[in-house]
């Protein structure tokens, strides 16, 4: 039992028309989110969407705002504040041939459904022999950056990717936002879709014309020659910051998105390190059994040769994470990703 939290939040700007198909426009990944929850709406009456003030309110942070409104209030519900009901509602719902969207309203409050997704929905398909699929959504706004209380910040995302019958991924951009969450409907699996709560305001391109890449794709997000830097969610922006900080030193860094966090597409991330000769991956989550100790792992398993130095890690503390005063020493930043990229180097 969780209760809601309002977030403040910039004013919300019109979403557009599904029919508006075709349009290059510049949307917060909110927005985006939102765009692509609509057609996915709009495309199937079978697709339903609920949780937590989603309706009315539109969600704490407006991902779902006026879909309630426009599908009404038997395909975009209201439930009471029980996530294990959730869940447990909707894995009935997709034996009855429907395509459940939850929302999760913030990290910290997926845990009372932690038994249905790890017991229940990551199981039903291989207990059945595949002859019943789970078409499941789980949409959670995770990690930090927005100076909340406990339980509402949090990267849980090692627990779902250490559970096999879960996809999980994780838009950066609002072009990913809008392509992926369509995508993850489509899924006859569950999938885990981890919001970057720290991006909803931001703004991208969403190109509504030409699909991007396919769900479980890695991204090359920027070219670069000495260091491989990998990461996922809000740390690709993170990222990205040091790569320039890096350049204006002289060392090129190339920065790769990973996007899916299970199953991992290693192709583009090999193919870089086979190019650099030196990784750092970053995350928000705890260092110790994460998935960058399970990435850092598998490149040192499939690129041992290429290599002139070991995979490094830079990673949220393997504590609880800390009251707002402290998230900026607790989130891993530009400086502490250059600090490893100059060991990187050292060797």
């Amino acid at each position: 039992m969780t209760t809601a939290q309002p977030i403040s939040t910039p004013a919300p700007e019109p979403a557009g028309d599904p029919a508006d198909a075709g349009v290059i426009r510049s949307l917060p990944l909110s927005k985006a989110l939102n765009l692509g929850l609509r057609a996915a709406l709009a495309g199937s009456d079978r697709v339903l969407l609920m949780g937590e003030d989603i309706g009315r309110l539109g969600g704490v942070f407006r991902v779902t705002e006026g879909l309630q409104a426009e599908f009404g209030d038997r395909r975009v519900i209201d439930t009471p504040l029980a996530e294990s009901g959730i869940v447990g509602t909707a894995i009935g719902l997709a034996m009855a041939g429907f395509r459940p969207v939850l929302e999760i309203q913030f990290d910290g409050f997926v845990f009372p459904a932690f038994d249905q997704i790890t017991s229940q929905l990551a199981k039903i398909t291989n207990r059945h022999e595949g002859a019943v699929r789970m078409p499941i959504v789980i949409r959670i706004p995770y990690g930090g950056h927005i100076g909340a209380v406990e339980h509402h910040q949090e990267s849980p995302e090692a627990y779902f990717t250490h559970t096999p019958g879960l996809r999980v991924v994780s838009p950066s951009t609002p072009n990913d936002a809008y392509w992926m969450m369509q995508e993850a409907i489509a899924s006859d699996d569950p999938v885990i879709f981890l919001e970057p709560k720290s991006r909803y305001w931001q703004k991208g391109e969403v190109d509504t014309r030409a699909p991007a890449l396919p769900l479980h794709a890695s991204r090359l997000v920027r070219r670069g020659t000495d260091v491989t830097l990998v990461g996922h969610g809000a740390m690709v922006h993170t990222l990205l910051q040091a790569a320039a900080l890096a350049e204006s030193e002289g060392t090129s860094c190339e920065v790769i998105d990973l996007r899916s966090l299970s199953p991992v597409d290693y192709g583009p991330v090999l193919d870089s390190v086979r190019r650099t000769g030196r990784m750092v991956y970053a995350q928000e989550a705890p260092g110790f059994t994460s998935l960058g100790s399970e990435v850092a792992a598998t490149v040192m398993e499939k690129a041992f040769f290429a290599l002139e130095s070991p995979v490094l890690r830079v990673s949220g503390f393997d504590t609880p994470f800390p009251p707002a005063k402290l998230e900026g020493t607790y989130l891993p930043d530009a400086d502490r990703i250059l600090e490893a990229v100059d060991r990187a180097l050292a060797y």
